[in-house]
């Protein structure tokens, strides 16, 4: 066919393409393979301990087995699907758990809605068992408050004292970090000096080594100047021998409007990624900040307020694709009754033992909407703030990954199917995006334990292939040609 462009023209047009596609590839790879966690809890630096996770753990589990002792009543206050037609009678409810205790695929078939409760409850409090808290803070700022100076340098070098010990000891949560104080005029000093003495001690006790999915949490980032300020005492850091090149990360609080949008109109979430110089990990949101800011009274500041979805979408369309993780925020309403029965005193009233029930429910299910409201948004991380909200964060997430599996199954497995036969005969397969999305589905739920591998491998996938995190290389594998990319 007749042509008219040179060839000289075609090489230049290439070559501008080729480098322009470089470039949007480097700054948007795709969703990080790594494990995220579904959840950060937020605890001040003067009660941190080294053991600090599974004692909220065990909070946790009693004050779930206190207020829903069987997984009927747990179904029935948060309204999971199905739980309706649910028995009240607790014979009832005991024939069914000895049901699915001895015969559960059966018991599954015949009433999956009751299987569905059955398991979430039972998978809840595995989980506070063995590993209640996925992602810990150790915080300097709101949970800590503002103290004598010498007051916070001795927790600095105390909770890093602690982390050592939980490292050697293993009781830390697989994620863990500090939040300083903001970069303000006011306050810039004593967080900087807070990072200093913290990651001091911490080398110093570790040998230079640092925690699994260790971060630095800067909260109010308001400006670029923020971000550069903490990746240069990172960097100072570092050449001292404090700890490797490069190991130190950091996340943005984003809690102010000027953060999503600048005085020059400009998404202010993406200029701060870039000055972070690739440290940056994640952004997690401050809804009450941020709707404060936005004039919004007390009274009407939540979670699922508008104005919030407006700026989650914002920092959806901010870091997509980029490999920097996005966190919710906290339900601010505890689980926590109001009654309390002091010790060798009298013990509390049928009418006072109601109240803290029905005060514990309204906020079990007020956290249950929420976290379903964020998961909805494509957030599946968020923040707890009390041992009592665990149960229903872990609840939430494990019905939402339940209640999809079976669709999930079956689109990936005919996914994964329809990519690798158009591989084998020659035809164009460009989506191998689409397939890490719904692979993503599996690793996130395995990685919290929702569902289990076995489960996964419904879909056709080797535990090897699984463990592989990748879709391009579970299809590479498959097809035996040479390497896909994204």
């Amino acid at each position: 066919m007749q042509t008219s462009i040179s060839s000289n023209s075609l090489s230049h047009i290439m070559g501008e393409l080729q480098a322009a596609n470089r470039d949007f590839a480097k700054s948007y790879p795709g969703e990080s393979h790594a494990r995220q966690a579904v959840h950060t809890v937020y605890g001040g630096a003067q009660i941190f301990k080294s053991d600090t996770p599974m004692k909220l753990g065990g909070v946790a589990i009693n004050n779930m087995l206190e207020y829903a002792p069987d997984f009927v009543t747990f179904a029935k206050v948060l309204g999971l699907r199905g739980s309706e037609a649910l028995p009240k009678k607790a014979s009832k409810v005991a024939e069914l758990k000895k049901k699915f205790d001895k015969k559960p695929d059966a018991a599954k078939a015949k009433n999956p809605e009751a299987w569905l409760a059955h398991t979430v409850y039972q998978r809840v409090l595995a989980k506070l068992k063995a590993e209640p808290v996925e992602d810990f803070r150790i915080d300097f700022e709101d949970g800590y408050g503002n103290r004598p100076d010498a007051e916070e340098d001795s927790h600095a070098a105390s909770t890093a004292q602690e982390v050592a010990k939980g490292m050697t000891a293993g009781t830390l949560s697989p994620f863990i970090g500090i939040r300083i104080k903001p970069l303000t005029d006011e306050l810039r000093t004593r967080a900087l000096r807070t990072l200093d003495i913290f990651l001091t001690a911490l080398s110093q006790a570790t040998s230079g080594k640092l925690p699994e999915n260790f971060v630095v949490t800067i909260p109010k980032v308001t400006t670029r100047a923020h971000v550069e300020a903490v990746v240069s005492a990172f960097e100072s850091l570092e050449q001292a021998g404090v700890f490797p090149a490069g190991s130190l990360k950091l996340e943005l609080m984003i809690e102010t409007p000027q953060t999503l949008i600048n005085a020059q109109g400009q998404s202010a979430i993406s200029i701060f990624v870039a000055a972070a110089k690739g440290r940056c990990i994640a952004g997690h949101f401050g809804v009450y900040d941020y709707t404060a800011l936005c004039g919004i009274t007390a009274s009407f500041q939540s979670m699922r307020h508008p104005a919030c979805d407006f700026a989650r979408h914002m920092m959806k369309v901010a870091l997509a694709q980029t490999g920097v993780n996005i966190s919710d925020g906290a339900t601010n309403i505890m689980p926590v009754g109001h009654h309390r029965a002091e010790k060798g005193g009298k013990p509390l009233t049928a009418k006072q033992k109601a109240e803290n029930k029905a005060t514990v429910y309204r906020a079990w299910k007020l956290a249950w909407d929420d976290i379903n409201h964020s998961l909805m948004n494509g957030y599946y991380q968020g923040w707890d703030l009390h041992p009592a909200q665990l149960p229903i964060r872990y609840a939430a997430i494990y019905a939402f990954f339940l209640q999809e599996l079976e669709a999930a199954s079956h689109r990936l497995k005919t996914f994964i199917e329809k990519a690798a036969q158009a591989s084998l005969i020659g035809d164009v397969f460009d989506d191998a995006a689409t397939g890490q999305g719904l692979l993503n589905f599996f690793l996130r739920g395995i990685a919290c334990r929702a569902i289990t591998e076995q489960e996964a491998m419904v879909t056709g996938l080797s535990i090897e292939e699984l463990q592989s995190r990748s879709f391009v290389k579970i299809l590479n594998a498959r097809r035996g040609a040479p390497a896909l990319k994204l």
